[in-house]
């Protein structure tokens, strides 16, 4: 990010942590269900780590609740308190009696993370609260739950819940998002759009590039992200790219499908499997890439594209909600509406040097606009704004 842009975030969050203080709010309170550490922790985890951990730095108290598939515990992170407790769906009834029956401090603000099972914050946190929302997950309950459970969690969601959150304030990562939630009965005056930064680590290297066609997927192995349908993809486009690679990073459940499909396509010899892995090696494996390929049909924000593309590596990814906005389509990447049609548009970046090179340079330019500071600044503005009922002062709401 350029020395300005830095300058600029570095003022704005300390503007809105001025403002949230002058109103008397000390501290702030976050309920998510899962933390950065967790074995299946993704984008939205570490939104949340990249936003606390510069609150933290400009003197506001956080503390995260989140919880645990072991011994509870509570410990600082990156200047901020995080409190691990309670099982993965136990945790939602045992913060809401709990809070219900709790006197809430005068000081504190509430940040509601809802990620497809939600806190109900409206019933007992009425004031000073932002909802965190960077997806619908509708046909994704089918992929979490058996039936009926995931009729339920549908309703839940998308009918049930929505009527708690009608004078809610949502901030979510895209307008594509936007409109999901809308369409679950938020007023569109209620949303605001702030996008996801791009870590500053995150740079090009042609040095380091592969001599060779080579593909980066990069997400939680999860049937959301839908690596198998990558990787399907990428083989078609082996027929006119023989000697395409691929490096899969990431870990999750579905790790066991991921290799069985790597057996099953007698693919060790170009399907490598990196786990979960550094962040260095991370960068490393964005900069060796000629493109990176997504089939996730669900996303907030499609970060792996924009982490990419600070690298100067373009896409190739689903033309869904959250992949428009984290790819300019025709410029920093490609959409793809038919997954059949996904294989085909590898080949044909992989096989065009003047146009992926192309993308690559205007993707680093779109990734140059987003900074974690200055989401993080405007996070805090928007949530001072909802004890001092002002308007935002950092960035636009749409």
């Amino acid at each position: 990010m350029s020395g300005d842009a830095g300058s600029f975030g570095d003022a704005a969050l300390a503007a809105a942590a001025a403002r949230l203080s002058a109103q008397g709010i000390r501290r702030v309170e976050s309920y998510a269900w899962r933390d950065l550490d967790d074995a299946e922790a993704g984008g939205s985890e570490l939104h949340a780590d990249e936003i606390f951990r510069r609150w933290a730095a400009v003197g506001v108290e956080i503390v995260h609740r989140t919880s645990t598939r072991d011994a509870p515990r509570s410990f600082d992170r990156h200047g901020y308190r995080v409190i691990q407790r309670g099982g993965r769906y136990d945790v939602f009834p045992r913060v809401a009696l709990r809070q219900l029956f709790r006197r809430r401090p005068g000081d504190t603000a509430t940040i509601e993370i809802w990620n497809g099972v939600p806190w109900f914050a409206p019933v007992w946190a009425p004031r000073r609260r932002v909802v965190w929302m960077h997806h619908v997950h509708r046909e994704m309950w089918a992929e979490a739950l058996p039936r009926p459970l995931d009729a339920v969690g549908r309703f839940v969601e998308t009918r049930f819940a929505p009527l708690f959150y009608r004078r809610s304030r949502f901030a979510t990562l895209s307008e594509s998002s936007a409109d999901e939630i809308e369409h679950l009965g938020i007023d569109r005056s209620h949303l605001s759009v702030i996008p996801p930064g791009v870590h500053e680590r995150f740079t090009p290297d042609e040095s380091v590039r592969s001599s060779s066609p080579h593909a980066v997927v990069v997400g939680r192995l999860a049937p959301v992200k839908r690596q198998c349908v990558a990787l399907d993809a990428l083989a078609d486009a082996r027929r006119t790219v023989p000697e395409l690679t691929v490096d899969v990073v990431g870990d999750g459940p579905d790790r066991a499908l991921v290799e069985a499909w790597v057996a099953d396509h007698d693919a060790a010899d170009w399907v490598h499997l990196r786990g979960r892995v550094s962040d260095e090696e991370l960068v490393a494996a964005y900069r060796r890439a000629w493109v990176v390929v997504s089939a996730s049909y669900a996303e907030g924000w499609g970060m792996s594209l924009t982490e990419g593309g600070a690298c100067a590596t373009p896409c190739v990814a689903t033309d869904i909600a959250g992949h428009r906005g984290s790819c300019v389509p025709g410029e920093t990447g490609v959409l793809v509406a038919d997954l059949a049609d996904l294989g085909t548009e590898i080949a044909a970046l992989l096989t065009d040097d003047a146009r992926r090179h192309r993308m690559g340079q205007t993707a680093i330019e779109h990734a140059q606009g987003l900074s974690w500071t200055a989401v993080a600044a405007r996070q805090l503005d928007l949530l001072a704004a909802q004890g001092s009922g002002a308007s935002m002062l950092v960035g636009s709401e749409r």
